[in-house]
């Protein structure tokens, strides 16, 4: 893996850290319809990516 793969990885974490704290919030108080669901989303995207960083 190289240094750019690296930070890439460092920044999709950053990234999840947040979604999983806005997650937590919409959870709590479900103000929009389909707002879990998206950010779900979001972080599985960001996950596979990670993933398939980490294989290449």
């Amino acid at each position: 893996m190289d240094k750019k793969a690296k930070k890439r990885i460092e920044v999709l974490r950053g990234k999840i850290k947040k979604l999983q704290q806005r997650l937590a919030g919409a959870k709590e108080q479900e103000d929009e319809p389909g707002e879990v669901e998206q950010i779900e989303q979001e972080i599985a995207k960001h996950l596979d990516e990670i993933q398939s960083l980490k294989n290449s």
